[in-house]
Formats: structure tokens, C-alpha cells, sequence
């Protein structure tokens, strides 16, 4: 049915939709698990609340696999998603296939999220995506395991190897063959990027590619970091950790068998649920510095919300992506889910304090996170992540013989491929 459009003027031309018969928007805004469920009960809120209908459409859990599925569809001009959920390296991948959000959401609203954010999914002037939840890596360790064998958390890698080590063959003394010293996300994926970012960049190693578009792979700190990454598999992490994920690695800890974890805040509430037996057990701070010189840091992470330019419900679908990404409803996300705010006034608010004591103390690793260098590369930034990843994986996998000498390799095929810093 055709809608009738109004126009109204706050600090830019704003388009608002008008009272309509009921039209059914289509989105893509989670996969599995408590994410799905909160998403949903969001979109059916905002149904009864607009008199619209929402159908939840769902996808890949591999983000690498989510893009490819997107870039397919977006490329064909295909109606079937109004709104998409959006990686935050995405924006300037699939930037043209969306439409300019702030013809439909004021001003004032846009700039209650974090600016790094809302500049990180601005593409040519146009804001493609809107924030939704943020995201960097922290670790979460066992307190009761550490106070049981007199360690604190560990501020440097050295240290949680050694913590890991000490308390993995204490309790496998004890009787639990099944302890593990620490598990992360190391599966040849986008996951992998992420957690071998968040080492290099701990060392000093730098974020792959500088913002000028220079490769910056290439140097004693990334090597050591990598090396640093792979001397744990076998003794304080399994081998099963090369094909984790993130609920792959979840699953462990949470099951009890792991010391140490790194993963999003998400896991905070599933950690803490009360048919959870590591509940109440549970303590997060930030990631290890790469030693005395090096600094704590979280890759940066989240997802945002965009309306498909061959919706044909533009208007509708934003609504739905404002109603999605306010205050109300990122509260609600952060209480019941442990999803991060990008509203930097909920940073502050009891609530979400109470039911997330460590955002108030880690805000400095949420905002301050290491981008993947996706904004410098463009579209090219789903090759760069691929040879990257799977350069780290070979290292971790047995080759940190050669790492000098893999990261080398991976210095001149990026050269080449950005033409020596011209995306």
C-alpha cells in the first residue's frame, strides 16, 4: 500500500510515518539463544505498540557466513529484509545497499550514542546503521578457583598463563581431568580476528593496518604476540580451542572446566543464570596488557541496525529500527542480557549497574576499544580479515616456528593488495 509521507524540520528533514494500514517489516536482528529472544520480544513490542507486524528472519551464526548470505541478497536489490543487523566493520561494506537514517531519526536521538560509533557508521555523509549494542573483548575468570589457590587476576599475559597453569593442574590433581587453564576463540573466523587483534595490540603490534591505509603486520611485537598466543595451546589451552567460537568456548567455562575466558559481555548473564553452576562464581576484568609496556585493550565489537534501500517500507522499517536501538529498549537488552549500551547515559543508570556490576568499571575498554581496520579497507576488509585470520591459525596450529616469516607473507600479500596503502 502507498504510504503518505510527512515531512517535518528538526535540525534536518525528517520523515515520519503516518497512520497506515498494517504492513509486515521483515528483520534479520539475531541467530541464537537469549539474542534471538530479546530481539524478539523487542520487535513484538514495537508491533503492538505501531499497529505493524514484524517476521524475525534468521541466519548463520558465523558472521563470516551472515555477510556473503547479506552481500548476496543486497546485490540482487532483493525486498525480503527491511532491516538488517550489521556488524560494526560492515557500514563500509554494504554502506551503499542502505538507506540515510537521518532523514528519519532526529538529531538530538542520534547523538545519545557513542560518537566513535555514530562516525564509525556514517558512510559518505550518509548514516547507514544505527548503534545498537557495543562490544570488546573482556575475560571472565573463576573467583572462587583464584581465591581457592590464593591468585589474583592477572594483569599481564605472562601472569594469566602462569595463574591458568597453576590452578588447571591443581584441580586436575584434585580429581577434574576435565580443567582447563583458559579458552578463547581461535577457529579460523571473523572470532579469530578479533582475539589476535586484541594481542597484537596488547604488545604494541599495532591493528594490522594503520589508518593511512599502511600495512602494519609486519613487526617484532605482532610476532611476538602471536607467538606469545600459541605457546598456550596444548598446555593451558585444549586443542579443541582451534575450532572454538564463542559458545564453543562458553560452553566450557560454563560447564565449570575452564579458569579463564575470553569472550563478550554477553556471557556475563548466561554465566550467572540460575541453572548456571558456575553462578555467582563469576568475576570480568579487563584483558591482559602484552606485558609490563604493553596495554590492556578489547577489540571493538557490536552490532547496529539498517534499513534495506530496497525496503518497500522505508519509513516503517526505521521506525522499528528507532523503537529498537532507544534507551528503553537497550536498557531492557542491557538488564536482561548483558548486551552493552551505546547510550552513554545508561553507563551510569542503577539498573543496568546492578545487573552488570563490571560496564561501570571496564567503560574505559568499551570506549576505547581497537577497531579492526574495516573503515581503511573498504570492501576489501573481508580479504584482509580472511588472510589475517588464517595466517594466525596457522601459527597457533603448529607453525610458531615460522611465524616471522608467515607474518612477513602476510605483509606483502596485503601490500599488494591495498597497493601500498591505496584502498
Amino acid at each position: 500500500m502507498r504510504h503518505v509521507l510527512m515531512a517535518i524540520s528538526v535540525a534536518a528533514t525528517l520523515v515520519v510515518p503516518t497512520v497506515s494500514a498494517a504492513e509486515t517489516v521483515a528483520i534479520s536482528c539475531g541467530t541464537v539463544g537469549k539474542e534471538f529472544e530479546l530481539c524478539k520480544q523487542g520487535a513484538e513490542a514495537w508491533a503492538k505498540k505501531s499497529g505493524h507486524q514484524v517476521k524475525l528472519v534468521s541466519g548463520s551464526t558465523d558472521a563470516s557466513e551472515q555477510l556473503t548470505v547479506f552481500q548476496q541478497q543486497l546485490s540482487a536489490g532483493s525486498p525480503d529484509i527491511d532491516v538488517f543487523r550489521v556488524d560494526v566493520v560492515w557500514p563500509g561494506i554494504l554502506g551503499a545497499h542502505f538507506i540515510d537514517l537521518k532523514q528519519y531519526i532526529p538529531d538530538d536521538v542520534v547523538k545519545q550514542h557513542f560518537p566513535a560509533i555514530v562516525e564509525n557508521n556514517t558512510v559518505d555523509g550518509k548514516l547507514v546503521a544505527m548503534p545498537w549494542f557495543t562490544d570488546a573483548g573482556v575475560l571472565y575468570y573463576r573467583k572462587d578457583l583464584l581465591e581457592k589457590h590464593k591468585q589474583k587476576p592477572p594483569t599481564t599475559w605472562q601472569e594469566l598463563a602462569t595463574t591458568a597453569k597453576l590452578v588447571q593442574d591443581a584441580e586436575r590433581k584434585a580429581g577434574n581431568d576435565k580443567m582447563v587453564g583458559f579458552v578463547f576463540q581461535a577457529k579460523a573466523a571473523e572470532t579469530l580476528t578479533c582475539n589476535a587483534l586484541e594481542w597484537i595490540d596488547s604488545f604494541g603490534g599495532g591493528a594490522i593496518v594503520g589508518k593511512d591505509g599502511k600495512v602494519t603486520i609486519d613487526n617484532p611485537k605482532a610476532a611476538e604476540a602471536l607467538k606469545t598466543a600459541a605457546s598456550w595451546i596444548g598446555t593451558i589451552a585444549p586443542q579443541g580451542v582451534l575450532n572454538y567460537e564463542e559458545e564453543g568456548a562458553r560452553g566450557v567455562f560454563q560447564s565449570g572446566n575452564a579458569v579463564f575466558m575470553r569472550n563478550w559481555p554477553y556471557a556475563w548473564a548466561l554465566a550467572n543464570s540460575p541453572d548456571s553452576p558456575i553462578n555467582g562464581k563469576v568475576g570480568v576484568v579487563a584483558l591482559p596488557k602484552g606485558g609490563a609496556d604493553g596495554k590492556s585493550t578489547g577489540t571493538l565489537g557490536g552490532w547496529n541496525l539498517s534499513v534495506s534501500k530496497y525496503s518497500k517500507h522505508p519509513e516503517i522499517a526505521a521506525d522499528l529500527v528507532k523503537y529498537l536501538t532507544s534507551a528503553e529498549e537497550q536498557k531492557r537488552r542491557a538488564i536482561l542480557g548483558s548486551f552493552n549500551p551505546t547510550i552513554v547515559s545508561l553507563y551510569k543508570d542503577a539498573d543496568v549497574l546492578k545487573a552488570n556490576p563490571f560496564f561501570g568499571t571496564l567503560l574505559d575498554t568499551f570506549t576505547n576499544a581497537v577497531a579492526r581496520p574495516a573503515k581503511v579497507t573498504g570492501t576489501k576488509y573481508s580479504r584482509v580479515s580472511a588472510d589475517f585470520r588464517n595466517t594466525v591459525h596457522s601459527i597457533l596450529s603448529g607453525g610458531a616456528a615460522q611465524t616471522e616469516a608467515k607474518v612477513k607473507d602476510l605483509q606483502k600479500k596485503l601490500d599488494r593488495m591495498g597497493r601500498n596503502g591505496k584502498w
